[in-house]
């Protein structure tokens, strides 16, 4: 009985989701809450309207995804340039080859870029995931993208017993980290934490040197703070 009443507080409607989606992207600086438009149905939030740049329109769907309760986020919103503000797809894709190329984070030589009508889509393997993410993070800001399909495949040069070991050995470097009871279990590029710590920031601790692992796409942290 005490699980069930648990879950009738925790339950929220629609509309009361839609008034924190949209108090959420009040405090965004980098949008403006009248251009941004959303709707909620069974907890899945659609978010249309226009906006002058793509950094807005991730940002907007950054901020739902942060609001409790969001089960998915739906992102209709359209990038429209001002008039003379248009660039051509060449430009646009000489811009992310140079800024990729200039970002020492990225493997510019494992990379492939692709732009149509606005949209860039990249291609390639990376060994970590932050380069990945550093890339999807370089081409957003470029002036005139529309949009991007990250399709960067991360692939380590190790095998899944390699990165075990490494990150076994991490845990146990780490001077915030009790390892002696901490697990690591790693299933292709995802990695499972078990057991238990003293503090919440072990817990993140342990995570944090998960992520530091090549080619690890995923972590499922399930440690216990005691």
């Amino acid at each position: 009985m005490a699980t069930q009443a648990a879950v009738k507080r925790e339950s929220v409607s629609d509309e009361q989701i839609q008034r924190e989606v949209l108090d959420e992207l009040k405090w965004e600086a980098r949008v403006q809450p009248n251009e941004i438009g959303v709707a909620v149905k069974d907890g899945i939030v659609v978010l249309t309207g226009w906006v002058d740049s793509y950094t807005k329109k991730w940002a907007a769907e950054n901020a739902a995804h942060r609001v409790r309760h969001v089960k998915a986020v739906v992102n209709e919103i359209k990038v429209r340039f001002p008039p003379g503000a248009e660039r051509s797809d060449v430009d646009i894709a000489a811009d992310a080859v140079r800024a990729l190329e200039c970002n020492s984070l990225v493997p510019m030589e494992n990379l492939d870029v692709t732009v149509s009508d606005g949209w860039v889509t990249l291609r390639g393997e990376v060994e970590w995931q932050y380069q990945k993410e550093e890339a999807d993070a370089v081409v957003r800001r470029i002036p005139g993208v529309k949009g991007i399909t990250n399709l960067i495949i991360v692939k380590p040069r190790v095998t899944p017993a390699e990165l075990k070991q490494k990150i076994e050995q991490a845990l146990i470097r780490s001077a915030q980290l009790d390892a002696q009871n901490v697990t690591v279990d790693v299933q292709g590029s995802k990695v499972i934490l078990k057991g238990t710590v003293r503090s919440w920031a072990e817990k993140e601790e342990a995570e944090r040197a998960a992520w530091s692992a090549p080619g690890i796409t995923e972590v499922e942290n399930l440690i216990v703070v005691v």
